[in-house]
């Protein structure tokens, strides 16, 4: 597909390097790691989507029995092999350390805890730590809202009772994080104000993000023995964020404190695309938000547009994120069995909300949406109701059904005013029947 865009990418390429000697470093950054981006709307092309309800045998999904026992099964099987990875069950030797049971903090709104998931028997080494937040004064089970951030869980308010965690150097090494910092922060009040409880994982503590942090987390742990790489169809880094996502739902299930039936999941960006794939795979999490996930996460692979596989699983940048299966449609990505609204579509019937921006175009917010609009025929099959439209929404207008989206007038990421949004989705479908 991509090789007809050739002679119209050496021009593209020519006037770019052209236009970048003129304006300098206000010009867009059209190539990366060699590999050219389009942001040309006449130049996305024509593409076909796979059928979400059509089985790889050719036959028609009719009902939700065939949905569930068969088709479901089946998209995430290709994900598993194709793109993300296989991952392993929950581990026999897990354990937990509640070792903040309960305390009161920011001026008594919330009552604090911290948990250490241990993956293994041994407790030195393959370890997580979860940061919760509850309403103060509960008296039945609330929701949660979880976050997996960038940042250790000491930078998400300023309390001093949060333990101070780790940061992890590409050299190996782990040094204690600052005390004090601002990245990170949340406001936390307009959760609890609302009776919703909060949570954050930093994803490092699973295993760092760069091309060697395979040694130091937790697939190296699993590696078979005589490996040094799991095999191609074998978990990338965003399926061992999502394995460690799935690990900390095992702890809410034993907190009698928060209703893990009622647990929204965000991220942003790459982990965007991890809270989508946790969200497909584990159907426990009853409600995904998910922050500018683009390629590899939200957006349309088949469309030209932005980033590409190809510069995802480009050697010098994030190929140790996937199975190394995806690589193999770089090239033409007509050719993968998989694409992103199959991945929107696996969240059904559980609320979903993808959250873009408007200029984030290197994530491709219209590739998204355009996602969103083919996993619909997935949510009406299980009798819930989609974006209802084919009319990409204007910055700020938000689409609020079970699957809904919301664009951002600005760029990558989630901006302070998004919260809003995100607490009146969680309301809508987690307090519905209680209003």
């Amino acid at each position: 597909m991509r090789m007809r865009f050739l002679s119209a990418t050496v021009i593209l390429l020519t006037i770019t390097y052209c236009s970048s000697a003129v304006f300098g470093q206000n010009a867009p950054r059209n190539v990366v790691a060699g590999i050219y981006v389009n942001y040309n709307e006449d130049s996305v092309g024509t593409y076909t989507l796979p059928d979400p309800l059509v089985m790889l045998n050719g036959k028609k999904v009719k009902n939700t029995r065939m949905w569930y026992k068969k088709r479901r099964p089946e998209i995430v099987g290709l994900f598993e092999k194709y793109q993300y990875g296989r991952v392993p069950g929950r581990p026999a030797d897990m354990s937990f350390n509640v070792f903040d049971k309960g305390t009161p903090a920011l001026d008594g709104k919330a009552i604090r805890k911290q948990v250490t998931v241990y993956f293994t028997k041994d407790t030195s080494k393959y370890k997580m730590d979860i940061l919760i937040y509850l309403p103060s004064g509960v008296t039945k089970p609330v929701p949660l809202f979880l976050n997996i951030g960038f940042s250790v869980n000491s930078s998400v308010a300023d309390d001093p009772g949060i333990r101070t965690g780790y940061m992890w150097g590409k050299d190996g090494k782990r040094i204690p994080a600052p005390l004090k910092g601002g990245f990170g922060r949340v406001n936390l009040d307009q959760f609890l104000s609302q009776g919703i409880g909060y949570a954050n994982v930093c994803y490092s503590d699973i295993e760092p993000d760069f091309a060697d942090g395979i040694k130091y987390g937790i697939r190296g742990y699993y590696l078979k023995p005589g490996t040094t790489y799991p095999a191609p169809d074998e978990w990338g880094a965003i399926s061992a964020w999502s394995w460690g996502l799935s690990r900390a739902m095992d702890y809410f299930e034993t907190d009698p404190q928060i209703d893990a039936g009622k647990v929204a999941l965000f991220g942003v960006s790459r982990l965007g695309k991890t809270v989508l794939w946790t969200g497909a795979r584990d159907t426990r999490f009853s409600m995904v938000i998910a922050s500018c996930g683009g390629e590899g996460g939200a957006a349309i692979s088949r469309r030209w547009y932005g980033e590409t596989i190809d510069h995802m699983t480009h050697p010098t940048r994030y190929f140790y994120q996937f199975a190394a299966n995806w690589r193999n449609y770089k090239d033409d990505p007509s050719m993968s069995p998989v694409d992103a609204h199959m991945l929107v579509a696996l969240m059904a019937p559980r609320p979903l909300l993808l959250q873009t921006g408007e200029t984030d175009n290197w994530s491709d917010p219209k590739g998204e949406f355009l996602a969103a609009v083919a996993a619909e025929p997935v949510y009406l099959l299980l009798g819930k109701k989609g974006l209802g439209t084919d009319v990409m929404p204007a910055a700020g207008m938000p689409v609020l059904n079970d699957l809904g989206y919301f664009m951002h007038a600005g760029g990558h990421g989630a901006m302070p005013s998004d919260y809003e949004v995100f607490i009146r989705f969680m309301k809508m479908h987690f307090f519905e029947k209680e209003q």
